[in-house]
């Protein structure tokens, strides 16, 4: 195929912030290509330059071997559908059409032959006199595209041109879209930040992100083959593994060596695995290369989304010091008022304020009404050093109550298969305090001062589970144990075969259904 715009070196800026960091792309005759990406990626900046719309601050755009930056953009041999279509609201279909072709002169019967043509093309026949602004917004876009190809440009951008319609018509246009480039064989340039737009339509999908290229494909190598873990998370959905390359041939993940069909990697190198959950089969308990159990099942319509865990995740095991009922009764202002002990961490002691400080300590004050009082004053020196400390609430009437604040070492726990670390403290709470929490995980989370990262990047992680054997509405006081834990290696499967939540079962997958990466960064 012939080569029709090259694009060299494009850089483009706005306000001192790079939007395209030196693209090159090669785009051939009759090809329909989508630059995919997610918003301010910079695919609609580079179809823009292409347009004439925008100049590059670098870089060349060459169009069938020309060199066409300064050409402006009615003089361009380029076509432009944009999102929101921009028809003329007091011209019809037939005139909207034809408005171009009237600007170049060209008799009416010529003019009457292509129009009809055009409508002819996009399921238009009969429309020549209806208002646009009456007509649907899928038949809008049809009259927007007609308009666009009458003139019979070399190349048509279409800047998401399906983003306005529906879910429905929104498939039904991706097929049409197709159809067309199809029918009239010319070049379409696609943008578009949905994936599955992109694998449906196109010859060539572009994979962008932060102004560039990450990788340039089929759709089917795109999904198949994705170059890092990026390409793979933003193309379908996937299961992401860390794993090292042990030997050709051969990767490890979660302790455990696979074949697999890739090589040419270096001996022990860290790398990214994905396997898409379609290429997992789920097997009975024993009888594939892992087990697990079913933590959820969800009907997609054509198949069951089922998550299986597979190993546990990191945990961190603290005590709740469950009390009697506390709370600080003052007659003469009618007034009540109630704090917990908390534990902190010495690196924290720093960030400390009043409204931490209330937080922690779960503090608060009420009337005989039963109506919230203002916590007017925090009175509490804590140094940073190990030790406990007096920190005393009051409010405006004068009721008080002091609790300790209890500054420690750092207390969490390393995983180092994981690479994750997990921080909970020990804690108080009254008995009223946990029979009247509305939503008791979210509250033990927040009173443990329980949160987990990564050792990778320091990146926060959600803590997903919150484990304990008493029941809240009957607690009494003593001494709990309570586990936060995050999500264990969990695999996404998409099968047409039904198992139960809490079902023991084996996952299966072949080598070929492997796929792996090198790390971002690293390629």
């Amino acid at each position: 195929m012939k080569k029709i715009i090259q694009f060299k070196n494009i850089v483009k800026s706005f306000d001192n912030q790079i939007v395209l960091k030196g693209i090159n792309l090669d785009i051939y005759e009759n090809e329909f290509v989508t630059l995919l990406g997610p918003s301010g990626c910079g695919k609609t900046t580079l179809l823009r330059i292409l347009g004439g719309f925008l100049d590059a601050d670098e870089g060349q755009v060459i169009f069938e071997g020309k060199d066409i930056c300064k050409v402006p953009a009615y003089q361009r041999d380029i076509n432009t559908v944009f999102q929101k279509y921009a028809l003329f609201p007091h011209l019809n279909v037939y005139d909207n059409i034809a408005f171009g072709l009237k600007l170049k002169k060209i008799s009416k019967d010529i003019i009457e032959q292509k129009v009809k043509r055009m409508l002819s093309l996009v399921g238009l026949e009969g429309f020549d006199n209806r208002d646009v602004t009456l007509l649907s917004g899928g038949q809008q876009q049809r009259v927007a595209i007609a308009r666009a190809l009458v003139n019979e440009p070399k190349v048509l951008l279409l800047d998401e041109p399906l983003g306005a319609l529906d879910l429905k018509l929104r498939k039904e246009m991706q097929l049409e879209l197709k159809n067309i480039q199809q029918e009239v064989g010319i070049t379409f340039i696609f943008v578009t930040h949905d994936q599955e737009e992109a694998l449906t339509m196109s010859d060539k999908i572009v994979v962008m992100k932060d102004g560039e290229i990450q990788q340039i494909g089929t759709p089917t190598e795109i999904y198949n083959e994705p170059i890092n873990e990026y390409v793979a998370k933003f193309i379908g959905e996937s299961n992401i593994i860390d794993g090292v390359m042990k030997d050709d041939y051969l990767v490890n993940f979660d302790d455990k060596d696979y074949k697999c069909a890739d090589y040419g990697f270096r001996k022990n190198e860290n790398v990214d695995i994905v396997i898409r959950p379609e290429d997992i089969d789920i097997v009975p308990k024993n009888k594939g290369l892992m087990n697990g159990e079913v933590k959820s099942v969800l009907f997609k319509g054509v198949h069951y989304e089922i998550i299986v865990e597979t190993a546990s995740g990191t945990s961190k095991t603290v005590t709740m010091h469950v009390l009697g009922n506390k709370d600080v009764v003052n007659e003469d202002a009618h007034e009540k008022i109630s704090a917990s002990n908390f534990y902190m961490d010495l690196e924290d002691v720093k960030d400390l304020t009043d409204g931490i400080v209330i937080g922690r300590a779960n503090a608060q004050a009420w009337n005989d009404d039963n109506e919230d009082v203002s916590i007017a004053k925090v009175e509490y020196d804590v140094k940073e050093a190990i030790g406990t400390y007096p920190c005393t609430f009051k409010t405006n009437k004068g009721t008080e109550i002091t609790i300790n604040i209890t500054v420690v070492n750092p207390n969490y726990t390393e995983d180092k298969n994981n690479e994750e670390a997990i921080q909970a403290f020990d804690f108080y709470k009254t008995v009223d305090e946990i029979k009247e929490s509305i939503a008791l995980d979210t509250d033990l989370k927040q009173w443990a001062n329980a949160q987990a990262w990564s050792l990778e990047d320091e990146s926060p992680i959600e803590i997903w589970d919150v484990k304990y054997d008493f029941d809240d509405e009957d607690i009494k006081e003593g001494d709990y144990q309570i586990t936060f834990a995050t999500m264990g290696r969990e695999f996404k499967v998409h099968t047409t075969d039904y198992r139960e939540e809490g079902a023991k079962v084996g996952l299966t997958f072949e080598p070929e259904d492997i796929h792996v990466m090198s790390k971002m960064g690293s390629y």
